[in-house]
């Protein structure tokens, strides 16, 4: 009798296969192709493919009540748990020197959401205010960011948070293949080649230990909806700048961003089921997403173009740099840095672009709190 039951469980689970099973098992293929054979954001990719594939098997047991990624989605997402300790993790990770030794590159961070703000205004036609709300988020490529907003305004059981959710890791994923193509149609050779001196001013212990502090008590006054996404940020940076808390500095920054990151991945791919993937808004909130990324990346370019219709020749910006003022850190200092190498292989634009993109982490930050201000 067992063996007659596991035959027509089978068979069962070859009768309800469609399509659409086999549609979003070519999705995570491509999500598994991408993170080994092109090394994108492996961390996160990997294991969003892979989960792809488990919650896309006809009577899956992963998924459901008592569905392992079920319950996982239930204690760290749908709570904004995994987001706020992965928080801890990036603000381990990043250095504020290249932006307390140059804070005029902080400006750059704030051009670099102006597709937030955009996207939400085209959003607005289509959904409704606090759906538009959120899905603009996308555009900063800050996951974290996207599921907090996104729980908050709309909350965590809709289908339109989990596109979002899937968007906003997606696209910060493959920034290094959105951004490239924005920077070189918006700037020509001649800017490109720019080259910019270092700033040498030394920044003292205490003003890397306060500035985290003081940040955190700024945005919580501006934006008291923040306090949690840029409390954790900041803490994560005052381990490391504390100095006497190294080992715990080190577990945030490897083993604890690592191990969140990969439940955050196979997580989120409880949201791409077909019967809600494959589905018109879905689409559209992926193409809309995209279109806020390729905005925002916009926004920081143009933004450094402008200003330097008035600066003198000699201070003039790179407006490479600008591009790096979203969120997705280090990825798209990084992407910058390589650009300008590939220009010129003497032109070291690292400070400068992860000086951007550490102000675009902040700013992001603030710019979901500010929306969680306006609409919740």
């Amino acid at each position: 009798m067992e063996f007659l039951e596991q035959i027509k469980f089978l068979v069962e689970g070859f009768s309800v296969l469609t399509w659409k099973h086999v549609v979003m098992w070519i999705i995570g293929g491509i999500l598994i192709f991408l993170a080994i054979k092109k090394e994108m954001e492996p961390t996160l990719l990997l294991p969003m493919g892979f989960g792809t594939l488990l919650v896309n098997i006809p009577l899956s047991g992963a998924i459901g009540e008592e569905g392992a990624l079920t319950t996982l989605f239930n204690a760290g997402i749908a709570n904004e748990l995994f987001p706020l300790i992965l928080f801890i993790g990036i603000g381990a990770m990043i250095d504020f020197t290249p932006v307390l030794s140059n804070p005029k590159l902080m400006i750059f961070g704030a051009a670099a959401q102006f597709g937030i703000f955009f996207t939400f205004c085209l959003a607005s036609m289509f959904f409704t205010t606090n759906e538009a709300a959120s899905i603009g988020i996308i555009g900063a490529a800050d996951g974290p960011t996207a599921i907090v907003v996104a729980n908050k305004l709309i909350g965590a059981d809709s289908a339109i948070t989990g596109a979002i959710m899937v968007a906003a890791y997606s696209y910060m994923a493959l920034v290094p293949i959105i951004q490239p193509p924005v920077i070189k149609l918006l700037t020509t050779k001649k800017e490109r080649l720019i080259r910019m001196p270092y700033a040498n001013a030394e920044v003292s212990k205490l003003t890397k230990i306060l500035f985290p502090i003081v940040i955190t008590i700024i945005a919580g006054i501006v934006a008291p909806s923040s306090v949690a996404l840029v409390g954790f940020l900041m803490f994560g940076n005052l381990i490391r700048e504390f100095g006497v808390l190294d080992s715990l500095s080190e577990t945030a920054q490897k083993v604890l961003a690592n191990l969140i990151t990969i439940f955050l991945g196979i997580t989120i791919a409880t949201k791409m089921h077909y019967a809600s993937f494959l589905a018109p808004d879905t689409l559209l909130i992926l193409g809309l997403g995209l279109f806020a990324v390729v905005f925002d990346t916009a926004g920081g370019v143009m933004f450094a173009k402008i200003l330097n219709i008035f600066l003198p020749k000699g201070k003039k910006i790179n407006p490479m740099i600008g591009a790096a003022g979203i969120s997705a850190f280090p990825m798209s200092g990084r992407i910058v840095h390589k650009m300008g190498l590939a220009e010129d292989p003497q032109n070291f634009l690292l400070m400068h672009s992860i000086g951007v993109n550490v102000s675009g982490q902040i700013a992001s930050v603030i710019a979901g709190g500010l929306i969680l201000n306006f609409f919740m």
